[in-house]
């Protein structure tokens, strides 16, 4: 591609949008006018354990629709449920730190595949703007948005990079997409337009050419860190989920969020396993890219024979 995105970064208002403004990055020409994309990079603490599959497939996603992740030096775990439980002050601090090495890079936008830390970035962020940098840490700018990775890959550009790679038909899946908790909601720190009914998960989806179901559960909570205290609760949560997804005619539910995609893998107890994805390892698959059947087998319900019954593998 001949042009690279503008690394200029505007305090966008966090009420009704995401802070990730596809009309800067891109001028409405056609797939071979979008340009690279450079942004800072917040893997997670789940990337490296839990959600390996996300990590690695969001990785090849990126490459192939030519943006560069750069990630954060010496980032450290955003605090998830557990600090702001128990300390608001260190909740902040925790992503304070990580937004100040963000701005050390000089990139409009940083980037996270996790509900959670995608979370604890925007509380930080909401509450520098308000109040300032925590003590002992340098002043953070807010020059770098926090943006979630489904926001940036259902940009109008990318959405036509990926029809445009597409290798593989995939029109035979029948799927619910499931946004979870912490993705849109609270609207005043997300920025989301449609808490209840958030769409660019669906739009990706739609791109890659998967029947993709109506359903009233996608903000639905799994239950998140529950998980570890009150096991029978996330349990019911999640056969209930996917035993809505079902009754919607799906035969996988596609997830965001690294703790969604364990909880509803492995908490299920209903009558027939169904499989989870996530929405980047679809996203391979569609395009054929390397690597993209690799992490379907680190998955607790195995989602080989769905694909395989498509077709697909």
């Amino acid at each position: 591609m001949s042009r690279t995105a503008s690394n200029e970064s505007t305090p966008d208002a966090r009420q009704g949008r995401s802070d990730f403004d596809p009309s800067r990055a891109w001028d409405e020409g056609g797939a071979e006018d979008v340009p690279t994309l450079d942004v800072s990079y917040f893997p997670g603490c789940s990337g490296h354990s839990t959600g390996r599959e996300y990590e690695q497939s969001a990785r090849i996603v990126c490459a192939a629709l030519e943006i560069q992740l750069h990630e954060i030096e010496d980032w450290s775990c955003c605090g998830a449920t557990s600090a702001h439980a128990t300390d608001e002050e260190l909740a902040v601090a925790l992503g304070a730190r990580n937004l100040c090495l963000a701005e050390a890079q000089g990139l409009a936008h940083v980037v996270t595949p996790c509900a959670a830390c995608f979370s604890r970035l925007k509380h930080a962020q909401a509450h520098i703007e308000e109040h300032g940098s925590p003590l002992g840490l340098p002043d953070v700018t807010g020059s770098a948005r926090v943006v979630h990775l489904l926001d940036l890959l259902a940009d109008p550009g990318r959405l036509l990079m990926l029809e445009r790679l597409r290798s593989t038909d995939l029109g035979a899946l029948a799927v619910v997409p499931y946004y979870g908790c912490l993705i849109t909601r609270p609207p005043a720190i997300t920025g989301s337009g449609s808490p209840e009914n958030p769409t660019s998960m669906d739009l990706i989806l739609e791109r890659i050419g998967v029947q993709v179901k109506r359903w009233p559960y996608k903000t639905r909570c799994c239950g998140s860190s529950l998980a570890m205290t009150r096991s029978d609760l996330v349990e019911k949560l999640c056969t209930t989920l996917v035993s809505m997804a079902v009754r919607a005619g799906a035969e996988a539910i596609v997830a965001a969020c690294p703790l969604c995609f364990v909880n509803l893998d492995t908490r299920q107890r209903g009558e027939r396993a169904v499989p989870i994805f996530y929405f980047t390892e679809l996203m391979a698959l569609s395009m054929g890219l390397d690597g993209a059947r690799k992490t379907l087998r680190m998955h607790h319900v195995s989602p080989v024979a769905v694909l395989e019954s498509k077709g697909v593998m």
